[in-house]
């Protein structure tokens, strides 16, 4: 009898724990986010320049002899040379799925990072890049293609280290004995404005209308062009970060008591702010690397989540693993095919602007049915 004690009380705990990663809300928000993903990369790879009709894009997308092909696979992920394979597998899978697989890892680190911004500075105003990394990274973007043209090829690199650039000088203004969720808000604020400013007067340098262009494609979020390669560079940092941000849901939790209940309860508050923060601008930059600077996504994709699995960080960090990328890829089908339908041309618009227009008004309708914005 004391046995079957023992065992049950071993492995309650176990089931409780289990139970509090995953319960029906979020397995019915992660069942619909996957069916939401799937329905939009098969709209994606059935349009584009090459011809050919939907049944025959989707008997792509379930070729065999790519799908199973581990010389196929080691060709995407890492870089080997591709297999012998037919004319449509080949633009499907080296042309249309990689895009749609960026902007899964795009939706996941900005859904993540905005989540953990929120709940570092308890704000639900918060989004990754309220601490200045947008800001960071769009200024030395322009300051690649306008005055150092030359490093354009390293152009993802210089856009992360200048947002993490960007966030240290946030931390360094806010740091007063401590920091404070207010001080790096407002130094975020600071810092973003005076960022914003010197991105506008480059402008005015830019001699090559080119230039302008790249530049408006990097700073308003774009997927354009995106390939293997970096959906091999985006993902083993957002691997590491979500790793990372799941491993600290519960110090996320802990933070959203107050930093008094926190420190009574044994944590280093400064130490954790900030090595969460770190999470959050490694996803983030991942994400500037390889589209851009994209709005809205790390703002709302919290909010949706909670409203469906409440504030547990436990659920929320898995929930928006799952609803971020539905958001991009819903909204990169909407910038790659609405300027068709529109226009009748095989054109498209950045994403970023698809998400600004759909996060705008979602913003606002959080604001009036808000009464305290101030904490979660």
């Amino acid at each position: 009898m004391s046995s079957e004690t023992v065992r049950g009380t071993g492995t309650t705990p176990r089931r409780e724990q289990l139970l509090g990663w995953f319960d029906g809300s979020l397995l019915s928000l992660c069942i619909g986010s996957v069916l939401v993903v799937v329905a939009g990369a098969l709209v994606q790879v059935s349009f584009g320049a090459f011809s050919m009709s939907i049944v025959q894009a989707w008997q792509a997308v379930f070729n065999p002899d790519v799908l199973f092909n581990r010389q196929a696979w080691e060709a995407f992920l890492l870089g080997h040379e591709l297999p012998e394979m037919n004319r449509r597998s080949l633009i499907v899978w080296n042309i249309r799925l990689p895009r749609v697989f960026v902007a899964m890892l795009v939706g996941m680190n900005l859904a993540v990072s905005g989540a953990i911004f929120q709940a570092v500075t308890r704000n639900e105003l918060a989004s990754p890049f309220i601490l200045g990394v947008s800001s960071g990274a769009g200024l030395m973007i322009l300051l690649t293609l306008v005055v150092f043209s030359g490093l354009s090829t390293f152009l993802p690199l210089i856009a992360a280290t200048g947002g993490a650039v960007a966030f240290l000088v946030v931390y360094a203004i806010a740091w007063k004995n401590g920091t404070s969720p207010v001080r790096l808000v407002l130094a975020g604020v600071i810092v973003g404005t005076v960022f914003n400013s010197l991105q506008t007067g480059l402008f005015f340098f830019a001699g090559d209308i080119g230039v302008v262009q790249s530049a408006i494609a990097w700073t308003t979020g774009s997927l354009t062009g995106t390939d293997w390669e970096q959906v091999r560079m985006a993902l083993p940092w957002t691997v590491g970060a979500m790793l990372l941000a799941l491993a600290g849901a519960r110090q996320l939790n802990v933070l959203l008591l107050g930093e008094s209940t926190a420190k009574s309860l044994g944590m280093s508050v400064e130490k954790v702010r900030f090595a969460l923060s770190g999470v959050a601008v490694l996803a983030a930059a991942a994400s500037i690397a390889v589209a851009g600077i994209v709005g809205f996504v790390g703002l709302i994709v919290p909010h949706m989540v909670r409203n469906i699995v409440g504030s547990d960080y436990k659920k929320l960090v898995v929930g928006c693993l799952f609803a971020g990328p539905a958001l991009m890829v819903a909204a990169d089908v909407g910038a790659r095919l609405g300027m068709s339908v529109l226009v009748g041309a095989d054109s498209q618009i950045p994403v970023g602007i698809v998400t600004g227009l759909v996060g705008g008004p979602y913003f606002l309708y959080l604001m009036r049915r808000q009464e305290n914005m101030g904490e979660i």
